[in-house]
């Protein structure tokens, strides 16, 4: 991405940890989020505030990833989930903030699981959202405070739902 698309850094952002140039380097490309799917907005910016509405394992143009992990699904696709549900989040940011670099500190997630009972890897599954925003933003603004947690079902039989808090500076 060009300085020219994304002015200059106006958060917590210094070279290393650019958000366009880590998404570059790792090959990703953030789409424009699609429409919600019911009665809610993405994103509701209140003060410092950004608030992202939960966001499932949607591919761009590809496949809505459902099932039960533990049963249908292993841990490690169902963290392979996570992370494009991280993905899906970052496009929420871009496209509600207009520049990653607004991002001043990711603050919460909330991760769910649509697992069965006896499924315990809930921390691991979730990694694999946190994980990526650690690396896209660096630890400074990535790291964050998290529940991950078990569903008996998410909407649509999703493996994984992820909502997200961030702190941003003004646009």
């Amino acid at each position: 991405m060009s300085e020219s698309q994304h002015p200059g850094p106006r958060g917590a952002f210094k070279g290393a940890h650019d958000p366009y140039e880590r998404l570059e380097a790792l090959g990703i490309r953030l789409h424009t989020p699609s429409g919600p799917l019911a009665n809610f907005v993405h994103a509701v910016e209140i003060g410092d505030l950004l608030f992202v509405s939960g966001q499932g394992p949607r591919e761009p143009n590809g496949p809505l990833h459902t099932g039960k992990v533990g049963a249908t699904v292993s841990t490690r696709d169902a963290q392979q989930h996570a992370r494009i549900a991280a993905i899906n989040l970052l496009a929420v940011l871009q496209h509600h903030l207009g520049d990653l670099r607004r991002v001043r500190r990711i603050v919460k997630l909330l991760g769910m699981v649509n697992c069965t009972p006896e499924f315990t890897e809930h921390p691991e599954v979730i990694n694999g959202c946190s994980d990526l925003l650690v690396d896209v933003l660096g630890p400074e603004v990535g790291k964050h405070a998290r529940s991950a947690v078990g569903f008996v079902s998410l909407p649509r039989q999703i493996t994984v739902e992820i909502e997200m808090i961030a702190a941003v500076a003004p646009g």
